[in-house]
């Protein structure tokens, strides 16, 4: 929970063009009050002994586990018959990060069509990009946290 916790206010302790502020995080998230059903998800999740389990921590790698339901910290009922779907995501990118590579990244995860998106609002994920803290030991390149608002989480 720390380490979510951590994750979510970086843009806020290391400030850079956008995201800067709280309620600009929340707004993009939440296009009107009655649609408030946030989750996280963090990549890569690691306890010392599993950190060189963790393969490679590419942006698309990161961004792409980021959507995968073992990497989200709410567990939902999400079944194949209920067509459950985004109404925003916000991807704050943590470490050495190109922004060409997010660029790459977002289109490979939209041809691909791997974040199913409410039909009348915007189809694209936000990116943050934010440095590492230089107090917080960590042996990736690259790490991720989602912040999303999903229709799963209503029912």
């Amino acid at each position: 929970v720390s380490t979510i916790m951590s994750a979510s206010t970086t843009t806020l302790r290391y400030p850079g063009y956008m995201n800067n502020d709280l309620i600009g995080l929340i707004a993009s998230l939440i296009p009107t009050p009655r649609l408030h059903f946030l989750m996280t998800g963090y990549t890569p999740l690691t306890t010392d002994q599993s950190v060189a389990s963790v393969r490679k921590t590419t942006v698309l790698d990161v961004m792409r586990r980021l959507l995968q339901p073992k990497n989200v910290m709410v567990s939902t009922g999400r079944d194949r018959q209920t067509n459950h779907c985004y109404i925003a995501i916000l991807n704050i990118i943590q470490g050495e990060v190109d922004p060409t590579q997010v660029h790459k990244s977002l289109q490979r995860i939209r041809e691909r069509k791997l974040a199913n998106f409410i039909p009348w609002g915007p189809a694209s994920i936000q990116v943050a990009l934010s440095r590492k803290s230089p107090y917080l030991p960590s042996a990736h390149r690259v790490s991720g946290l989602m912040m999303a608002n999903h229709t799963s989480i209503s029912s």
